[in-house]
């Protein structure tokens, strides 16, 4: 029989008694059994889905800025966005039943931009009197009596927009850690998946970045928190006004 070195002996009873966890609360370690996979990150992880969704509702809500993409359903329709929020603004474009059209807000004031056919089929008009040509590429002013202004500056109020959209419905639980874009995430749900999902960042601020809506109500990716952007007014040679009530579908 060949004899063991006593030290080598000791050296595997050492690392035998670490990993058997004989200190009382000590973190896991690699070579027993996998590395922790909340370490090194911003903690939420390691809390109850609540206090998740409460965290990170709260991170958003704090965020001077936001770029959020995808779709949302809304009685019966489906709305692809591309939308860049702040607290006194946003921009970008909306398209809905293939048509494409460009939101502006400057603090109060809403500005819709599309093209001739967009216009000629809101008129329901396949080329007539010539109207939408001259609302081709202008910023239309949406005054904020008219019904178009509560369904469409919706979509370019930060505020607004993030607390309808960053509540999951019924009850909560953790689904795992994930990675989003190379981002670490833990992800939350409720109903077991039923009622959405929410993966949220585990590096830095705890963002969320995408959300899975209940009923098959849209997809979202959200980026680009915090960083700034500029709204500005448009050039009175590219601002017209419609005339009439605006089309609100």
């Amino acid at each position: 029989m060949t004899a063991t070195p006593q030290g080598r002996t000791r050296r595997a009873a050492l690392v035998a008694a670490i990993c058997a966890g004989a200190v009382a609360g000590a973190a896991v370690l690699t070579g027993c059994g996998g590395e922790d996979p909340d370490a090194g990150t911003n903690g939420v992880g390691k809390l109850p889905p609540d206090s998740i969704q409460a965290k990170t509702r709260a991170a958003a809500s704090a965020a001077s800025a936001v770029r959020l993409s995808g779709t949302v359903v809304t009685s019966g329709r489906t709305y692809t966005l591309d939308m860049r929020l702040k607290d006194d603004g946003g921009t970008g474009s909306v398209t809905s039943k293939g048509a494409t059209f460009k939101l502006l807000r400057v603090g109060r004031q809403l500005y819709l931009k599309a093209d001739a056919d967009f216009w000629n089929e809101a008129d329901g008009k396949d080329g007539g009197d010539g109207a939408a040509a001259k609302l081709d590429g202008k910023y239309v002013k949406v005054p904020q009596g008219d019904p178009a202004y509560k369904k469409f500056s919706g979509f370019t109020d930060k505020d607004v927009l993030l607390d309808g959209l960053l509540t999951l419905h019924g009850s909560l639980a953790t689904d795992g850690h994930h990675d989003d874009a190379g981002t670490r995430t833990i992800r939350i749900t409720g109903d077991k998946g039923s009622g959405g999902s929410l993966d949220v960042s585990l590096e830095g601020r705890p963002y969320p970045l995408r959300l899975v809506r209940a009923g098959g109500a849209g997809t979202l990716t959200f980026s680009d928190w915090g960083k700034d952007f500029a709204v500005t007014e448009p050039a009175k040679g590219e601002t017209v006004d419609y005339g009439r009530q605006l089309p609100a579908s």
